[in-house]
């Protein structure tokens, strides 16, 4: 059950990356937007269910391992990106300033985002990675909105 556990939040072993596995994390997280790009309830459902599974199975590591917030995990990261490029017109330069605005906001964990990181096993693993997530699209939406970015 455990190497299961560590298969699927390693998202099958980018989170073993060398360098930055989180970066590596939030790029395969768009490859995986790409594949299923185009059907929005296909996309939704497979973000939902990743952010839903994801945090009992977090919380199962973590406590397992005996570490809070293990680097190996990294599918908070893939969920996060997801949220972020959710709803949005996927041209390369969406993707691009999405991927640097969410890995901006998982990394300086601007207020509420570090009181996410607080709470306790999967909950605090995912959620932080979550409003990064929501910033990165309300930010990116109001960019498309105002400024015609596409």
């Amino acid at each position: 059950m455990k190497q299961l556990a560590i298969v699927f939040t390693s998202f099958f072993g980018v989170g073993f990356f060398p360098v930055a596995p989180g970066t590596a994390a939030t790029f395969a997280g768009i490859g995986l937007i790409y594949l299923i790009q185009g059907n929005m309830h296909l996309y939704f459902a497979f973000m939902f269910s990743l952010l839903i599974v994801s945090i009992p199975v977090c919380s199962y590591l973590e406590a397992q391992i005996g570490r809070k917030d293990p680097g190996f995990i990294v599918i908070d990261e893939v969920v996060g990106i997801m949220i972020g490029l959710l709803g949005l017109p996927l041209s390369w330069p969406i993707a691009i300033i999405g991927f640097f605005l969410f890995r901006a906001f998982d990394m300086f964990k601007i207020y509420p985002i570090n009181r996410f990181e607080a709470l306790p096993g999967g909950w605090g693993i995912m959620l932080d990675d979550v409003m990064a997530g929501l910033y990165t699209n309300i930010i990116l939406h109001i960019a498309i909105r105002y400024a015609g970015l596409i």
